[in-house]
């Protein structure tokens, strides 16, 4: 059997926790990367073979009870629907937690052998756990459902291959822009990065106080979101080989552009998410927010002065007449190796995630964006978010866009690479240093965190 590219033979699997956007509701104080709490040794031996992707054990229409663990909101609205239908096989909701702690659990339950069914797992943790031997592969529900997400999508729940989580939301990004000071200031609504810094020039020329946007040394995930729509991948692997390419041309290319913006002083530098950045979106002095599609949401909760002011478009691109974008949040559902309801899980997963009534509920219930393309053209999504009526084609737009999304593969040190980043860039704009030289300094620490977790690294 070909190795997991995620087995770590002699080493640790960290825990990672990115926070968990809602598109819909305006919550001020979303962390990007959560502080490593535990390091957990990686599992081998019966786990590897329990999450090796044969077919699930079990009958998909014989009794069932399972457990979820998830931090969805009302997601027991959700399940109430499946369960009204499915009197043999009801489904009972656990909060247990959310992001790290909750994967810390997830795995402590699963060396215990009493891990949940079910598991709600952002897809920068999923590898987490996949190293773990946790979640099991289930690449044989991927033809039945696999055709519901656009490609893009798919991805981030895939590696090697293998499939080990069905996605359930996603976060393409966009450009959110100020209309009302756009036409003020006579700007035009760039379409490449090239017309993005020349509007940014524009805004410091004509009133200094002002910026088109900043840039965020406190959120990797956005960071990450930038490289996937340049063409980067930063992880890839071979038969259990990783490699590490966090500087490659992509990434350098875009890191290079917005340190030349920010060193300049025609970009701010200021993190995002701080009392600072929430008055800068509500009295005009940033301009604009390259963010994904919950960014509405965020919106309304720090500048609800600002409500039908703002207008979304896709975000700039490399190349003039490019489609591409990236990804910033979102999450997928995965299934407990050691479920002995393996069969009856997955046929419920695949609900979840796939049909329409599941996915309104989702959207109306619990706010977030779907991951399926049925998912994005819910009733649920006829009318444009709250702050932005000026948009009635807000969500039809968003359709369009997150069908142009790429991402990449996730390693199981995700948690490590965003800290560091954090350190790394914060670093780079207080000394107004190369952020080229920045990735360099990113890609030295996330080699050498995979090659103290003991895995290969060519």
């Amino acid at each position: 059997m070909a190795p997991s590219p995620f087995s770590a033979p002699a080493g640790l699997a960290a825990v990672s926790s990115v926070g968990r956007r809602r598109f819909l509701r305006g919550a001020a104080g979303l962390g990007a990367a959560a502080g490593l709490s535990s390091l957990l040794a990686a599992c081998g031996g019966d786990d590897d073979k329990a999450a090796s992707g044969s077919a699930p054990s079990g009958n998909a229409d014989a009794a069932a009870n399972l457990t979820f663990w998830t931090w969805t909101t009302n997601i027991e609205k959700v399940v109430a629907i499946w369960n009204a239908k499915n009197p043999t096989q009801q489904v009972k909701v656990s909060r247990q937690a959310q992001g790290e702690e909750l994967l810390t659990k997830i795995i402590t339950a699963h060396r215990a052998g009493n891990a949940p069914d079910i598991i709600h797992a952002e897809y920068q943790s999923l590898p987490v756990l996949v190293s773990n031997g946790v979640a099991m592969d289930v690449s044989s529900l991927a033809d039945s459902v696999k055709s519901s997400f656009p490609e893009g999508t798919w991805a981030l729940t895939s590696f090697g291959g293998k499939t080990y989580g069905i996605p359930q939301d996603v976060g393409p990004m966009m450009l959110y822009y100020r209309e009302d000071l756009f036409r003020q200031f006579g700007l035009q609504v760039p379409t490449t990065w090239d017309q993005f810094a020349e509007v940014a020039k524009t805004v410091r020329a004509k009133d200094p106080k002002r910026y088109l946007t900043t840039f965020s040394s406190g959120d990797p995930g956005w960071f990450a979101g930038l490289a996937e729509q340049a063409g980067a991948n930063w992880w890839t692997n071979d038969n259990g080989t990783w490699k590490v390419a966090i500087n490659d041309e992509a990434t350098k290319k875009m890191a290079t552009y917005w340190g030349q913006l920010v060193n300049s002083g025609t970009l701010s530098g200021q993190p995002m998410y701080t009392p600072q950045w929430n008055k800068a979106l509500s009295d005009g002095t940033l301009l604009a927010w390259p963010s994904a599609v919950w960014g509405a949401g965020v919106l309304e909760g720090l500048a609800p002065n600002t409500k039908g002011k703002w207008r979304m478009t896709q975000m700039p691109q490399w190349e003039a007449g490019g489609d591409v974008t990236g990804f910033w949040g979102g999450s997928g559902t995965a299934i407990s190796s050691k479920s002995k309801q393996q069969a009856q899980a997955q046929k419920f997963v695949k609900w979840l995630n796939t049909d329409p009534e599941a996915l309104q509920a989702m959207v109306t219930a619990g706010g977030i964006y779907p991951a399926s393309t049925t998912g994005q053209s819910v009733p649920g999504l006829s009318k444009p978010p709250a702050m932005m009526p000026n948009q009635p084609t807000f969500f039809a737009d968003a359709k369009k866009i997150s069908s142009t999304a790429r991402g990449f593969t996730w390693a199981p040190n995700v948690n490590v690479t965003y800290s560091a980043y954090s350190d790394i860039f914060a670093k780079a704009i207080q000394t107004k240093s190369d952020f080229g030289a920045a990735t360099d300094a990113l890609q030295a620490a996330a080699v050498a965190d995979l090659k103290k977790q003991g895995f290969t690294v060519a």
